[in-house]
């Protein structure tokens, strides 16, 4: 290790690999600037008070800075000083006086602690961020620390589990198990709380295939928050892209988190983390100064202002864009993205704001070099990508506009499904895109009904037990006034605003929710569960819980019996899923007969049991509809090219106050059918529905029926 009390050896080293690369004799330091004149390595104490060495980088190559210290060692902590001009009208704000954090560290330990000092400018001053500081910032920084890579993976494999077969489940890694009671103390909250038994006991339990894990990246808590005593709790403000959140781990963040995904993989579930590339924490131009702003500000950022490049562009509503149009840059998230398939074993992505990073100039543009380079990519080409397919700018909006090979998150299908079953009238066509895989939005350009991830809930707005219990938002624990959060939630609270001891409303919540998740898991697309719906879990009418690191985000585990017998019941949608090829398809369907099938794929249905008509697809009234999917006529195969056969199935949807009687279709077999599904009584479910017969829909409420044989010679369901 390298000795305090005397001069450190170094060598030139090499600029690739960006960042600190232990390589068993030594460590090589490698730092992009373009705009830099001078680049000094700071070196710290074990325990990171005090900065005992500075280093000036003897080299540059291409505009990498680099050294080669042959006596540094794994643990070793680290920081920067970048010189050059400080000129924010013409772009540049270096600022040797402030430590920086590598933007390829993998690990970064020890919290920000806010003071003026971390700011390139000083504050309060007349001129802004025009002015100058030469206070030092390094007590008030985190450290990068050097690792050692090596990990015993094992046999380590990604699950590799098909698109149509996915169903995601949306979590937070500290709220998910802090509250736990059978997680040890110091684990909750953990990337190894995660990882232990009974979290991966309720995760097999319910039958999810993927955990989408909210950001992991190192982060930080903005000042606004922590001045008003809050915290930045959901994580979307990255500050490194190659290291974990240390506040996730108890001894080792790095190793901690290879662990829970070798743990999740041993179990046939995948990692998908939700990952922010369109801005850092850094802010506009009165933001502080802790990395990308004070190593080259001008390549990093999208710059633009009436007086030079002061401003930054903001497509993302946090006060400034990564600038993509960068090679460097590029290379950057490139690289994060590599790292953490190749290095961390993760099995996919899901991108925030992802339309700013296809913005070429001003513009989305679908054939962006983002794209270009992720599609010839040998390893990432190969993991899930999904899409968050809009940001805050003029034009954001591109759902269903993300190249073949993207999944997106469909907002539609959201909005959709939720005001249908609110009671919203003349919806009946749009349900049926939503329920089929929104073939509107994805049925060119070679996509697929899995390129929709559909959901009704997410991190960001009401949880479903909130979602029919609020007619608005309550977000006064923001201590924003209630300001925050939109207005926009399409949410009902069935009578009366927040909670009751009203049987009756309690009741009708509860059908409710059955209504949503029975949708959700019956439709063609990728479901996402978010972590909690299937246990009743609340916000107290919270839709933008941010902030909130507290219990008011945390999942509590002690459920009451109402809460159980929904997690049951959501257990089993996602069995029938799972049990019923029909509904996880891979090509839309067609409406018509198929492959030498006499049946067409789908028939949608009106009350009388007939098939509808134009006429009754532009009634606005009409809220009743009945889908039948013939499991004779799924033209797929298998990976063995065997024909997949299921079942006939019969859904059938009513969002109208009253029962409708719905005539079951007529056949040459009279068929007999088995309710699998009925959400106004779920515990008290016929097995023998004969072909002709009236099924009794009661109001709002739907059901998924079976055809198992005829009358003559019913099968046992």
């Amino acid at each position: 290790m390298i000795d305090r009390n005397r001069t450190s050896t170094v060598w030139l080293g090499k600029p690739y690999p960006l960042g600190a690369t232990w390589d068993g004799k030594g460590v090589n330091f490698a730092l992009f600037s373009e705009h830099a004149e001078k680049v000094e390595l700071c070196l710290f104490e074990p325990k990171g008070r005090r900065e005992f060495q500075r280093i000036p980088m003897p080299e540059q190559t291409g505009q990498i800075w680099h050294c080669y210290l042959p006596e540094a060692r794994p643990g070793l902590l680290y920081g920067y000083r970048v010189y050059g001009k400080y000129a924010p009208l013409e772009g540049a704000r270096f600022n040797h006086y402030k430590l920086l954090l590598d933007p390829y560290a993998r690990a970064i330990v020890g919290p920000l602690h806010w003071s003026d000092t971390l700011f390139g400018y000083r504050i309060g001053h007349k001129k802004e961020d025009l002015s100058f500081d030469r206070r030092d910032s390094a007590s008030h920084m985190p450290r990068c620390r050097v690792i050692d890579p090596a990990f015993s993976w094992g046999y380590d494999q990604p699950p590799q589990i098909p698109w149509q077969d996915t169903i995601i489940y949306e979590l937070h890694v500290k709220g998910f198990t802090k509250l736990h009671p059978l997680i040890p103390s110091a684990l909750r909250g953990t990337y190894a709380g995660l990882a232990a038994e009974p979290v991966i006991n309720h995760l097999k339990k319910l039958g999810v295939t993927a955990v989408e894990l909210m950001p992991v990246h190192a982060f930080i808590d903005e000042r606004h928050l922590v001045d008003k005593g809050l915290r930045n709790y959901w994580g979307y403000s990255s500050i490194g892209y190659f290291a974990p959140e240390s506040r996730y781990g108890y001894v080792d963040p790095v190793n901690e988190f290879k662990s829970l995904v070798k743990t999740l993989h041993r179990n046939d579930i995948e990692v998908i983390l939700d990952v922010v590339y369109n801005h850092t924490a850094e802010g506009n131009q009165l933001g502080p100064t802790l990395a990308f702003r004070g190593i080259d500000n001008a390549a990093y950022y999208r710059l633009t202002g009436d007086h030079g490049a002061r401003y930054y562009k903001d497509y993302t509503g946090c006060g400034n864009t990564l600038n993509m149009g960068h090679p460097r840059v590029l290379q950057m998230v490139m690289d994060s993205l590599r790292h953490w398939v190749t290095e961390m074993h993760v099995d996919g992505f899901r991108f925030d704001l992802a339309s700013t990073l296809a913005r070429e100039t001003n513009d989305v543009d679908r054939r962006s070099p983002f794209f270009d380079i992720i599609h010839q990519d040998p390893v990432l080409s190969q993991v899930k990508l999904i899409a968050e397919p809009w940001d805050l700018a003029e034009g954001g909006y591109q759902v269903g506009n993300f190249p073949a090979g993207w999944a997106e998150w469909n907002d539609k299908y959201r909005d959709g499904v939720r005001a249908y079953w609110k009671g919203e009238e003349g919806l009946i066509d749009n349900l049926a895109y939503r329920l089929t895989g929104s073939s509107d939005l994805y049925g060119h350009s070679g996509r697929k009904p899995y390129s929709s991830i559909n959901y009704l809930t997410a991190h960001d707005g009401f949880t479903l037990h909130d979602l029919v219990s609020y007619d608005g938002k309550h977000n006064e624990a923001n201590l924003d006034d209630n300001r925050d959060g939109t207005d926009n939630n399409k949410s009902w609270n069935c009578g009366v605003e927040g909670p009751t001891h009203d049987p009756g409303v309690r009741s009708l919540r509860a059908k409710q929710k059955r209504n949503l998740l029975s949708t959700l898991f019956l439709s063609q697309g990728v479901p996402m569960l978010l972590a909690g719906d299937e246990m009743g879990r609340t916000q107290q009418g919270n839709n933008n819980a941010y902030c909130q690191d507290n219990a008011l985000s945390w999942l509590d585990w002690d459920l009451r019996p109402e809460d159980r017998e929904l997690s049951d019941f959501a257990r089993k949608l996602i069995h029938l899923r799972k049990q019923h090829p029909v509904f996880r398809r891979r090509n839309f369907f067609q409406g018509r007969p198929i492959s030498g099938a006499d049946d067409k794929d789908i028939l949608w249905l009106n009350p009388n049991g007939q098939e509808m008509n134009g006429n009754e697809w532009n009634q606005t009234y009409v809220r009743c509809l009945g889908v039948y999917l013939s499991g004779q006529a799924i033209a797929e195969r298998d990976e063995q090219g065997q024909p997949i056969p299921d079942n006939d199935l019969l859904l059938l949807l009513n969002s109208y106050d009253g029962e409708i009687p719905f005539r079951l279709p007529e056949d040459e077999t009279d068929a007999c059918w088995y309710t699998a599904v009925n959400t106004a009584q779920p515990d008290a479910l016929e097995w023998k529905c004969l072909a002709g017969e009236n099924f009794v829909l009661q109001g709002r409420s739907l059901a998924l029926l079976i055809k198992i044989g005829s009358k003559d010679d019913p099968a046992e369901p």
